[in-house]
């Protein structure tokens, strides 16, 4: 399940494997190869797909006339990409009925055999129920399978009439249908969007970047019911950088940058951005070096001057970014940096640019001041400079460009600890692994890039959900763990639990994309549940919902259309 996102059977598989069963794709020609024509298919899907099931699998071959392969591949290229395709409701029931045997230790054939990963099969809704998928799974006591739960999942199309959906009380009914009259519970549980695509003027912009929370809590009373504050919430946060509605977007240009400089050096090929700059980069260095040789102000109300100056002045600059993220004691490197990024378009700009400023500190031209721990190359010629002593630099092939890469980390690093360590939401201890310069650039650039992810994330939350100091602190922790041992993932879904009442604002007017009731009876491994989920779209991806032709839509209507999906579980002890 890990390799393969089914919502349907996540709610009752998690993460453990199970054996997925499903009609192949038809086979596409290739040279000296026979199409498929039939086959019955069971693959372990765990982190991924691993060698053939315990099931029996037969495959039938057809002789066919032969084809001009040429002719074949034109029409292979015209046929639409086809995903998953079910089976009959009868030959999933057959395939159920060889798992549940093979599971049965009264058999003889199988005795003592361990037990299987739980089975589910596609079907094609073609029964008069709409049967979606049906699964089969063990229930062990000790070591022994002692008996197997059966499901059945079925579906309807969306409406928006909430009168035709169905009530608690025929949930109910539906539970009691297959168990015996015992004590039964009744759980909610719901989902929210609060941060994904906006739509303006009628047209959806769309965004890689969602926030949803679940909802868990007891006690229902009514199909669709607002989950109450004493509901269990558990945020799930994913962000996509590079979203220009976000704070951070202009610091995400200046990454992007870093990373085109990072992977001219490891390709030997740099796609330049469009400069941010109508001056060249040369003339805007020469300026900055005459207005460091002209001043007669000190250093530090040198550096607050200049720090002024050297704020983004580009269209996306906003009030959120320059409050939270601008720093005010930017030295001469960093100042360096920020006009050099905005303006440089070729290996040539970097090279003269840098060799106006070490023939200005060669000559004692200036006498710039840098932070006490700047690590970079430029940092430590400007050191040597005070004592009247410069290392040689050759300011040919590569070194430019690295040079530039050690400015733009340095500086990038520095914003982030500024914001991270400033708002008390981390320690520099903790901070160590994303910070550490004994790594080699390309390692560093990754690095600063998961920091960057971080701060996105961290952004998110508190500017658009506005939650508080203490959730934030729990949520930069929860990140910078996960990332001390994950590479670098946009599509990881970062999970934090809050307080209802903390977001209460952004649900409870709102309609959920998913809302589920469940009614379940038994204990341990013997419990067994009914439930049915709404949802905005369909949680089965084998089968094409068609419209209700009874039903008429009123596109004025601001109802929102749930499909219904029903899950039935039948507990069968062994003998």
């Amino acid at each position: 399940m890990n390799g393969n996102k089914i919502p349907v059977l996540n709610i009752y598989c998690g993460n453990q494997p199970v054996f997925i069963s499903e009609k192949p794709v038809p086979k596409i020609y290739e040279p000296d190869d026979q199409p498929m024509t039939k086959t019955s298919n069971c693959a372990n899907e765990g982190k991924a797909r691993q060698g053939q099931s315990p099931l029996n699998e037969d495959t039938a071959n057809e002789d066919t006339a032969n084809e001009d392969d040429d002719d074949a591949e034109d029409d292979a290229n015209s046929l639409p990409e086809l995903g998953p395709q079910p089976l009959t409701i009868m030959e999933a029931r057959q395939l159920l009925s060889w798992y549940t045997l093979s599971q049965n230790a009264n058999v003889s054939a199988v005795d003592n055999n361990p037990a299987l990963h739980p089975l589910w099969v596609r079907c094609d809704m073609s029964d008069p129920a709409r049967t979606a998928w049906v699964g089969a799974e063990t229930v062990c006591t000790g070591n022994k399978v002692s008996a197997v739960k059966l499901y059945s999942i079925t579906c309807k199309g969306s409406t928006v009439d909430k009168k035709s959906l169905i009530t608690l009380d025929v949930l109910k009914q539906e539970h009691k249908k297959r168990h015996p009259p015992s004590s039964t519970a009744i759980k909610g549980s719901a989902r929210f969007s609060l941060f994904g695509p906006t739509v303006v003027e009628n047209t959806t912009v769309e965004s890689q970047s969602s926030v949803t929370v679940d909802f868990k809590w007891s006690h229902v009373e009514s199909v669709l019911e607002t989950p109450p504050l004493s509901s269990t919430a558990t945020l799930n946060i994913r962000v996509a950088i590079g979203d220009m509605r976000s704070p951070m977007y202009e610091m995400y240009r200046e990454l992007e940058f870093l990373q085109s400089l990072a992977d001219g050096l490891r390709t030997g090929e740099t796609e330049w951005m469009e400069p941010l700059e109508s001056t060249s980069a040369v003339n805007l260095t020469k300026a900055f070096l005459e207005e460091l040789q002209g001043t007669a102000k000190t250093l530090q109300e040198d550096a607050a001057k200049t720090a002024e100056n050297s704020k983004p002045t580009t269209d996306m600059d906003t009030p959120i970014f320059n409050s939270f993220l601008e720093r005010g004691d930017l030295d001469f490197v960093e100042q360096l940096w920020v006009r050099m990024r905005k303006s440089v378009t070729s290996y040539q700009d970097i090279g003269d640019c840098l060799k106006l400023v070490t023939e200005a500190l060669r000559y004692g031209d200036i006498k710039p001041w840098i932070h006490r721990d700047s690590s970079s190359s430029l940092s430590k010629l400007i050191l040597q400079s005070y004592h009247q002593q410069i290392d040689h630099v050759s300011l040919t092939g590569v070194t430019p460009v690295h040079m530039l890469l050690e400015m733009g980390l340095d500086k990038m690093r520095k914003d982030y600890i500024n914001y991270l360590i400033g708002e008390e939401l981390t320690t520099l201890n903790h901070l160590c692994y994303f910070l550490s310069t004994e790594v080699d650039p390309q390692e560093q650039v990754i690095r600063l890039r998961k920091l960057h992810h971080l701060l996105e994330v961290i952004m998110t939350c508190g500017t658009f959900l506005g939650l508080p100091y203490d959730r934030l602190f729990l949520l930069t922790q929860s990140c910078l763990q996960h990332y001390k041992t994950y590479p670098y993932d946009e599509e990881h879904e970062f999970k934090l639990q809050i307080k209802p009442a903390l977001i209460s604002h952004f649900y409870q007017k709102e309609n959920p994309v998913l809302w589920r009731a469940e009614v379940s009876s038994g204990h341990g491994p013997h419990e067994v549940r009914t439930s049915v989920q709404l949802s905005d779209r369909p949680l089965v991806d084998h089968v094409i919902f068609e419209a209700d032709p009874n039903e008429t839509v009123n596109v004025d209507s601001e109802d929102p259309a749930f499909f219904t999906t029903m899950v039935c579980c039948s507990l069968v002890n062994f003998a």
